[in-house]
């Protein structure tokens, strides 16, 4: 039955409207499996019970069929989540007999829930006259093409099409890419011409369009210029940074080279763009890192500023009569640049990511960003919506009281982010005075000019990835000495910990492609650059150079460490370097050097290793996925990511107990720190060193001054014993919740 099945999933699949696709299931299924009946059940969670959305053989008028969770076979299906099949269906106990449906010339009955990841979306049922017993190839059958079903119709729910009834007033969902509440009318920004869109075409007169490309970038490089110089008395420089990378990509020799040896091949210049552009941009998507992996978005915004100054010769003013909330296929950071601050309530965004860029920006502006709803449904402006930015929710038509609800919630969420601001700079110490460190995470951009440290005690995390990334050859020495000294300077005189080359197997190099059939578990990280030792010597001498006469401490941080022959390898070549450079640097200062732990194994050799380090930063992210097993960029499987999962608080708490046996200082630099609930725990397990992106500095260090140590260590010992990550979640949510801090992790301020 595998070419019927594969027969069915195709049909169903070329058909647009849904209500359509769900018709042409069950004529075809009828005829796969030779039954007089087929019927589709959909769930209404809200009302508690299934609606009829599609039939062949069954006959009712009136109103749309609603059976109750609770009622008949089919709702026993739906409750139990197994298939069910019987002969005479009749005869069941929980038979109930509908009248308007006309089935009672149907005796046999074979129904199969439809589920996605482990939410019950409905009941797919086959019925025929004569009794008998569905075979289990045709039971299996069933099974498997329901699950196919499941596919499709929660892809229909997750882009707002509402399948059960017309409500006047509905709730899409997306990634919340920036926390905080907007209520106004909609504005669609005005179409620009797609690079995706763009069709193969030759060159009339190649010099033109040489000519014409050139042109372009510099038009390009002015905007960024521009955009940049607007922002820079609003945003620290790690926000700003995308607006440098976009000025180097656009210098990089490479770049230019490759679109002009495109249009030599005889290409018009922006059938050449869009080739080259994809080329790049395909390169960082095949990343598994999510950080390096949206780069591809950056790429591909800058590809769509080179087309749109390909097509005009200079940008157009956006200009709006009054406050509104954004809505683009894909935002752009230059777009959200353009537009007045004053004028910006929120911004949903049909594609990209929540580490994109463009969200980087929205969230150091405070705008709050909702990132995937697809809101087909809206096709005029001026429609009045409601984002929430902590769920991810876009309410469309809301009620008055829906209205009023977060009318009251919004003001009280501008009353907490004053207050915060305010506090910004004041010192990070718990209630009972305790002193807790707070290091910034840096390097996204592959620009040094930060200058966010005068509310931060230093950098905790300086990735050197993208410096490489954007290169067309391995950076020098001594230009990877600039890029160093640069953020050394500006770190005013606070300690800096710089990670080494964290590169291989999924962020392969464009001038150094690596393929495995397992990149996450490969050659990356530590195990590269050892492999590679003249890469990792010039990167750790250009860290040494750039260190000298410098305020601010150097400290290098070894990334996938997984055993002490690594370690004591990579200590060797440092050791090696600190001579070299020594002979010409005399003043140059021996650096302190930490592994990132992420890999498990090292949780159970800090003991063996505490004489050989200076210091330990926990890399949450990773360890939270090798301990788990899930690969949270994975849909299939990213909702088993939990970074409060019980065993990864364990794994936290044995770390932490082991680096203070050792009197080896340890830090936290994933996610999990920059969490208001993560860091309650991280305080309450005894971390007092946190590494956290820029936007989350003001929050997390309020929320630690509101925080008392002894009750977070009570908080924290308790958690530990839970079973479930939500009972976890629950926990440090009521703590919050009773201090008046419920307002960080969801809408409102009480």
């Amino acid at each position: 039955m595998l070419n019927q099945l594969r027969d069915i999933v195709e049909h169903v699949s070329r058909v647009e409207d849904i209500h359509q696709a769900l018709e042409v299931f069950v004529e075809r299924t009828c005829d796969a499996i030779n039954s007089e009946c087929c019927t589709i059940y959909l769930s209404n969670h809200q009302k508690q019970r299934l609606e009829l959305m599609a039939t062949k053989g069954l006959t009712f008028s009136g109103e749309r069929l609603h059976i109750g969770f609770q009622e008949g076979l089919v709702g026993l299906v739906h409750r139990t989540a197994e298939p069910l099949n019987v002969a005479k269906a009749s005869l069941h106990p929980d038979f109930k007999f509908f009248p308007q449906l006309g089935e009672d010339v149907y005796q046999a009955f074979l129904a199969t829930p439809i589920v996605h990841r482990k939410r019950m979306l409905g009941v797919v049922v086959i019925q025929q006259k004569t009794p008998r017993l569905f075979s289990d190839t045709e039971e299996s059958f069933l099974v498997t093409l329901a699950a196919q079903l499941a596919v499709l119709i929660a892809s229909e729910q997750q882009q707002g099409n509402w399948l059960l009834q017309e409500r006047k007033s509905s709730t899409v969902t997306g990634l919340s890419a920036c926390n905080g509440i907007a209520i106004g009318p909609i504005w669609r920004g005005n179409d620009e011409p797609l690079l995706k869109d763009v069709s193969p075409a030759s060159a009339i007169d190649i010099e033109k369009d040489k000519e014409w490309l050139l042109v372009a970038i510099e038009s390009a490089l002015t905007e960024f210029r521009r955009l940049r110089k607007q922002l820079d008395s609003d945003l620290n420089k790690d926000a700003l940074a995308i607006f440098d990378l976009f000025t180097h990509l656009l210098n990089d020799p490479k770049l230019r080279g490759d679109l002009i040896k495109q249009i030599e091949k005889g290409d018009a210049a922006d059938w050449a763009l869009r080739q080259v552009i994809e080329r790049y941009s395909n390169h960082f998507a095949r990343m598994n890192d999510i950080y390096l992996q949206e780069r591809s978005q950056d790429v591909r915004e800058l590809g769509q500023r080179l087309l749109y100054f390909l097509y005009h010769s200079q940008a157009k003013e956006i200009k709006l009569e009054k406050p509104v909330i954004f809505v683009v296929n894909e935002l752009t950071t230059t777009l959200l640049a353009s537009v007045p601050r004053d004028k910006l309530l929120g911004v949903i965004s049909l594609q990209g990511g929540v580490n994109s860029h463009a969200a980087i920006l929205s969230r150091a502006l405070g705008i709050p960003s909702v990132i995937g709803s697809n809101l087909k449904g809206i096709e005029a402006d001026d429609r009045h919506i409601i984002l929430d930015g902590y769920s991810g929710e876009v309410l469309l038509n809301p009620t008055a009281k829906e209205m009023s609800d977060y009318q009251k919630l919004l003001a009280e969420e501008q009353e907490v982010r004053s207050m915060v601001e305010s506090e910004v700079r004041e010192p990070a110490l718990t209630s009972d005075k305790v002193p807790i460190t707070i290091l910034l995470n840096a390097g996204l951009g592959g620009d040094a000019s930060y200058s966010f440290f005068d509310v931060v005690d230093g950098v905790g995390l300086y990735r050197t990835e993208i410096s490489f990334i954007v290169k067309q050859a391995f950076p020098s020495e001594d230009e990877q000495v600039e890029t160093y000294r640069k953020v050394l300077a500006y770190s005013q005189g606070k300690p800096v910990v710089m990670r080494t080359l964290d590169i291989g197997g999924d962020k392969s190099l464009p001038y150094f492609p690596m393929e495995e059939e397992n990149p996450f578990l490969g050659w990356r990280g530590i195990r590269f650059t050892l492999d590679h030792p003249d890469i990792f010597l010039i990167q750790v001498r250009a860290m040494m150079r750039a260190s000298v006469g410098q305020k601010s401490e150097l400290k290098i941080l070894l990334p996938m460490i997984s055993g002490v022959p690594e370690l004591d390898s990579a200590l060797s070549l440092i050791a090696q370097a600190y001579h070299e450079v020594a002979l010409t640097h005399p003043r140059v200062k021996k650096p302190k050097v930490g592994i990132m732990l992420e890999v498990p194994s090292m949780i159970y050799l800090l003991p063996v290793i505490a004489k050989r380090i200076d210091f330990v930063s926990v890399g949450t992210n990773d360890l939270t996925q090798y301990l788990l097993a899930v690969d949270r960029n994975n849909s299939q499987v990213s909702e088993l990511y939990e970074v409060v999962h019980p065993s990864v608080l364990m794994a936290l708490k044995q770390i932490h107990d082991a680096c203070r046996y050792s009197k080896i200082p340890v830090s936290i630099c994933g996610e999990l720190a920059g969490d208001p609930i993560g860091v309650l725990l991280l305080l309450g397990l005894g971390f007092k060193q946190l590494s956290m992106n820029s936007a989350n500095v003001a929050n997390i260090k309020y929320v630690i001054r509101q925080s008392n140590l002894d009750d977070l260590e009570a908080l924290a010992n308790q958690a530990i014993t839970k079973a479930y990550a939500s009972d976890v979640h629950k926990l440090a949510f009521d703590y919050l919740e009773k201090r008046d801090l419920a307002g960080f992790v969801r809408p409102g301020k009480h």
